[in-house]
């Protein structure tokens, strides 16, 4: 099998990297009829004396003193290393077709594992190490899973999950489960029982879940690992590049930027394991081991900025954000102290990335950029379902892009919801201006009316985020007798701010000189922020507190008990 037309696709793109227009017209998906990207790509790469010696992978510990908390695989090693597993899984009963749950922190055996799996053939659903039991039941059951692959210190999670699955442990030997150390004895060389058909399932993700039960995406042999051209592109990775991604396994952004982009590029994956986040340890590491490009969920922008930015001796070049819109005020700290602006990037579980400020191009503040090579997007009116200024994010499906999904498992409903009028519709909104750049407004579901006026939080967060005493803040609607419903803020306070009355109204008084009196958020309440367990924010639960029980929350504060705040 030839991978010709893929690599032909990602040289285009290599070579137009700072030239978005050139590259968007240009680019066209390789769409083959077979395709496995661990043999056709990653095998074929691995055998290229340009990348002999230089890592694939790159994990470092926190604890490096004695030099065992640090590990390199260079490609060839993974490609062989990946086919004694893949060798060993076979004779373990996995076939092609196969679920497998791969259930793995950042560890050298999370990346063999991907790539046995995928030359197999076998359908790979990533699951996080938070993960509990019940979790777990329901990805067995749903997912219809006939083997797991599982650090020895889950095992006992799976004590009560019914089902006929092999067992594997990863680490020390469990009782009951085959030791997955035995693959090490499987011979190197690996046989594929046939061509791999492009369209065949690849990855099943349960979403996180933020409004409601987890929906099961399936993805294919190329809508993601030939779909992650876009995100390649979007980061900007070339050949050599050191690429941290700081995302868990068990995610989609993880396989985005941990997997199949860095190694489209010929890229390393670098990664710092750490137990608490520690921003100067983590600049320390990035320094030392010579990070040149960076990606970073907007959690831990926001926790970075809070730290000396400057300790960062040589910042990486390449640095963009991903999950949640970042705010310009994070955006502009980053650049005055690193000299280099974060670029965003949008996409979903269910894509690759689709819109994103793309390496060379103009960033402008509040925007996350412009559609990627490859995908067409139109923003629909929700109402009369006609192209508008402003209106939902939708692919246009006459020009279908590659890294697309294919649909929700067993749910024709939810597959149907999301393809139907000829686009796929992403349930996010956006607006776009003169020049083709998209702001994102928020979730279909996330937008509310205060006063007949429409809000977007993210608007109202990105202000919040502006005074010194706000480390983290998301807005929703609480009801109103007069206006049905104002914006009110749950803040998590940056260190070294007391949640008083005296900081609320601080807060409350800097909203109000910077944003439209409609908008001016009338309540705040100082609070954790909940969250999915891959990092965003629930605002479905936070809107859940706030409906109407006659009742003023204990801890709430609203701009009418200060005088200074009364219109």
């Amino acid at each position: 099998m030839s991978n010709d037309a893929f690599r032909q696709a990602r040289d285009y793109l290599l070579e137009h990297r700072e030239d978005y227009t050139g590259a968007y017209r240009g680019f066209r998906w390789p769409r083959p009829e077979n395709f496995n990207w661990a043999l056709d790509w990653f095998d074929v790469i691995a055998a290229d004396p340009a990348n002999e010696q230089r890592p694939a992978l790159w994990i470092v510990e926190e604890d490096t003193a004695d030099g065992s908390g640090e590990g390199r695989w260079t490609f060839p090693e993974l490609s062989r290393r990946s086919s004694q597993v893949a060798n060993w899984l076979r004779t373990t009963g996995v076939r092609r077709g196969d679920r497998l749950i791969l259930m793995l922190g950042n560890q050298v055996e999370l990346w063999e594992t991907i790539l046995a799996a995928i030359k197999l053939g076998a359908v790979i659903i990533p699951a996080s190490t938070l993960l509990g039991p019940a979790d777990l039941r329901d990805r067995v059951e749903r997912g219809a899973a006939r083997h797991v692959v599982v650090r020895s210190a889950d095992t006992g999670k799976f004590a009560d999950v019914a089902g006929d699955y092999t067992r594997i442990a990863v680490g020390e030997p469990a009782d009951g489960w085959l030791s997955y150390a035995d693959s090490a004895g499987a011979p190197t060389e690996f046989e594929p029982d046939g061509p791999t058909r492009a369209d065949e399932e690849l990855l099943l993700y349960f979403t996180s879940g933020t409004t409601a039960l987890p929906k099961l995406v399936r993805h294919t042999h190329i809508s993601y690992p030939v779909g992650h051209l876009s995100t390649m592109y979007w980061i900007g990775l070339e050949p050599g590049d050191v690429h941290l991604n700081i995302s868990s396994p068990g995610w989609a952004k993880h396989a985005w930027s941990n997997v199949f982009a860095p190694w489209n590029a010929e890229a390393t994956v670098f990664l710092y394991n750490y137990t608490r986040f520690d921003a100067g340890a983590l600049m320390a590491r990035m320094d030392e081991c010579g990070v040149t490009s960076f990606c970073a969920p907007p959690t831990v922008w926001r926790m970075l900025i809070q730290a000396d930015l400057t300790a960062l001796k040589t910042p990486p070049r390449k640095v963009v954000g991903a999950g949640e819109p970042l705010n310009p005020e994070v955006i502009e700290q980053v650049r005055a102290a690193w000299g280099v602006t974060i670029r965003d990037g949008f996409g979903q579980t269910e894509t690759s990335v689709q819109i994103a400020n793309t390496p060379g191009q103009e960033v402008k503040p509040g925007s996350m950029g412009r559609p990627v090579p490859g995908f067409t997007v139109t923003l629909l009116d929700p109402v009369t379902g006609e192209p508008a200024r402003e209106g939902e994010i939708c692919l246009d499906l006459s020009h279908r892009p590659v890294g697309l999904m294919t649909g929700y498992t067993d749910d024709d409903e939810r597959t149907a919801e999301a393809f139907h009028g000829g686009f796929y519709h992403t349930g996010d909104v956006g607006a776009v201006d003169d020049d083709g750049y998209i702001t994102y407004i928020g979730r279909t579901d996330d937008v509310f009316k205060a006063s007949d006026y429409r809000i977007s939080p993210f608007e109202l967060e990105s202000v919040l985020l502006e005074h010194e005493a706000v480390a983290e803040a998301a807005v929703v609607p609480a009801a109103d007798p007069i206006r049905l419903a104002v914006p009110k803020a749950y803040v998590v306070l940056a260190s070294g701010f007391e949640a008083s009355a005296a900081t609320a109204e601080g807060i409350l008084a800097f909203a109000r000189e910077n944003l439209a009196p409609y908008k001016r958020i009338r309540r705040l309440e100082f609070t954790e922020l909940p969250k999915t367990i891959s990092g965003k924010i629930r605002r479905v639960e936070l809107r859940e507190r706030d409906r109407p029980t006659g009742d003023r929350p204990a801890g709430e504060y609203r701009d009418e008990d200060f005088p200074s705040l009364k219109s």
